[in-house]
């Protein structure tokens, strides 16, 4: 098809903001699907999307739509994720696209994710269409939030369409808007093949399915490809277009979205954000953009019965397969014998995966507290990396400790400014600057360390503000920080799963809240049990857990004392000798308690 009749665009929103309800609607209008197939929140196919609300995985869709000028149009519709865990994967998608629509609920307004995907948007100089949600509901004030999106964008409040895409209201128009406003494809069908990979699955027959976005040049089905990052060639398997359904094609040529079966066996050998080229005669420049995601976020995940670890090992490869963001290796604990530590994009990405885990694999999971990844400079000038508090080496072998701080910017109401700038200090933020968004709501700006934030930052700031403030962050940097680690002691045998690194201030009193914590969790044993926390060999918090007695002075009524002392000193040595035998059995409550350990308990 002439490549002026073609438009790829994208919507974009925060979380709820009804971005899946209109690409339902789109899909309807263009008769894309047909009624018998149609359901709610068509592209999402996970039932874990469907049920949170929230696009985990993009997705793509072509649709033929007759406009008011008589001619037929192709339209690629790029579905983003909604979640600032997925921040990478919606920046790929974007720069697959030329516009992109931004979807502002009218009864909320602006939130974290419309402003940072707004400057996604912008930053790919895409053409932004604003369009406001959801005018159908009681709570809706669609003027007041145009004025606000006029205010961050510059577009005439009055251009704005108003919709409900609920109800099927105002529809048309968006698609209208998007064909005389979103430009036409560029890039030249006759230089060399470069295709961007905005997105992958992995599918058991065509191997890894590579979604793309054609920019020069064209692709046959018969042509030998080569992916330009890890340098890996291979030959199609099968190449299409979304309809939402994968349809089979003979070509791709610029400007077009589709897919290429790649038959590789690892998602990690075709990564979002990699080109495409013919093996021979290629281009030798890859598109701009591309980088290797980092997990930001630690945690080990152990099988409940140490029986499925293999289980919990297949479990793991298969959902690599299908998410290259997560990496995982084998690692032992003392206390939870053998599972993997397992590195995720952020804390939704942990619980999607966790959840994924128990649901589709059938596994009975525990999943250690999150920690970051330090890097350690030591003594001798070596700098490593670590990403358990279990692996930090000697107090004596450290210079410095370095930790990640994130910029976050919170959106709230001003009258909740005292309180979250209260948490915010309390979890060793610094304060940055505060912008005003109208007369009511404000952009606080902070730096906070990675570590405060993952643990109950985001609970503890919907709780204060009443569930209004939403949240956005972004890494900054490492910097030096006075931390020290947190060592548990149950029955004098440190727990590694249980270790902390934690602020030098902050030592005694979380050592102390975990000690008491766990003094109530562990179950109580025959013998005294102390629990203690220590930083290095200096116990800072100790707590005795008292054993379960029997009455042995119960057969001795009457009688001289000494009978009874005699009975005590008996049981005395019995408990001595079992609690050097004996060992204590820490409950999955225990590791969940580090998950708790807010400043106001």
């Amino acid at each position: 098809m002439d490549k002026s009749r073609i438009r790829n665009f994208c919507i974009i929103a925060h979380v709820d903001h009804g971005k899946s309800t209109l690409a339902d609607r789109l899909l309807e209008l263009t008769q894309t699907v047909s009624n018998r197939d149609m359901q709610e929140q068509l592209l999402d196919s996970m039932d874990l999307e469907r049920e949170r609300g929230v696009t985990i995985k993009a997705s793509a869709v072509r649709m033929q739509y007759k406009a008011k000028d008589g001619q037929e149009y192709i339209i690629n519709l790029i579905d983003t994720p909604g979640h600032v865990d997925f921040t990478y994967e919606v920046s790929r998608a974007l720069q697959a696209c030329e516009g992109a629509i931004l979807v502002v609920d009218a009864s909320q307004g602006i939130e974290a994710q419309t402003l940072s995907n707004v400057y996604l948007a912008l930053e790919q100089d895409l053409e932004l269409l604003p369009v406001i949600n959801k005018i159908d509901l009681p709570a809706a004030r669609p003027d007041e939030i145009a004025v606000e999106v006029e205010e961050l964008l510059g577009t005439p409040a009055a251009n704005m369409l108003r919709i409900s895409a609920k109800n099927g209201i105002g529809i048309q128009d968006v698609l209208e808007q998007v064909i005389q406003q979103v430009p036409a494809p560029a890039g030249d069908i006759d230089s060399p093949l470069r295709a961007l990979v905005f997105d992958s699955h992995y599918d058991a027959y065509k191997g890894v399915v590579a979604y793309v976005r054609v920019v020069d040049g064209k692709v046959n089905k018969r042509d030998v490809l080569r992916l330009i990052a890890t340098d890996t060639k291979f030959e199609t398997v099968e190449m299409g277009i979304f309809t939402p359904a994968m349809q089979p094609i003979e070509n791709l040529s610029a400007g077009e979205v589709g897919y290429i079966a790649t038959g590789l066996k690892s998602v990690r050998e075709c990564r979002v954000g990699d080109t495409v080229t013919l093996a021979f005669g290629g281009a030798t420049a890859p598109l701009p953009g591309y980088s290797q995601i980092k997990p930001m976020v630690f945690a080990g995940i152990y099988p409940t019965d140490n029986d499925d670890y293999a289980e919990l090992r297949d479990a793991l490869e298969k959902l690599q397969l299908n998410d290259a963001s997560l990496q995982y290796e084998p690692e032992t604990s003392q206390a939870l014998n053998f599972g993997f530590r397992v590195g995720f994009l952020g804390l939704f990405h942990m619980e999607i995966v966790q959840e994924r885990l128990e649901r589709e694999y059938d596994l009975d999971i525990l999943a250690t507290a999150p920690s970051v990844e330090y890097r350690i400079l030591k003594r001798d000038g070596s700098l490593i990396s670590i990403d358990s508090p279990a692996a930090l080496p000697d107090e004596n072998q450290i210079d410095e400790i370095r930790e990640p701080w994130m910029k976050i910017q919170i959106y709230a109401p001003q009258n909740y400014i005292g309180s979250i700038m209260d948490l915010v200090v309390k979890k060793r933020g610094e304060v940055i600057n505060t912008e005003y968004l109208d007369a009511n709501r404000v952009i606080l700006h902070y730096k906070l360390p990675l570590s405060e934030l993952i643990i109950d930052f985001y609970d503890r700031l919907k709780s204060i503000t009443q569930g209004y403030a939403s949240l956005d962050y972004q890494f900054d940097e490492y910097r030096t920080g006075d931390l020290v680690k947190l060592d548990i002691l149950v029955n004098n045998e440190p727990i590694d799963a249980l270790a902390l690194i934690v602020h030098q201030d902050d030592a005694y009193h979380k050592g102390q809240k975990l000690v008491s914590k766990l003094k109530e969790l562990i179950p109580r044993q025959m013998f005294a049990v102390p629990v203690q926390a220590a930083v290095g060999k200096r116990v800072i918090s100790r707590a005795n857990i008292s054993a379960v007695r029997k009455d042995v002075l119960a057969k001795c009524y009457g009688g001289d004392i000494t009978r009874k002392k005699k009975l005590l000193e008996k049981q005395k040595k019995g408990k001595k000798r079992m609690k050097m035998v004996g060992s204590v059995e820490v409950p999955q409550e225990a590791f969940m308690a580090l998950l708790s350990l807010s400043d106001d308990d």
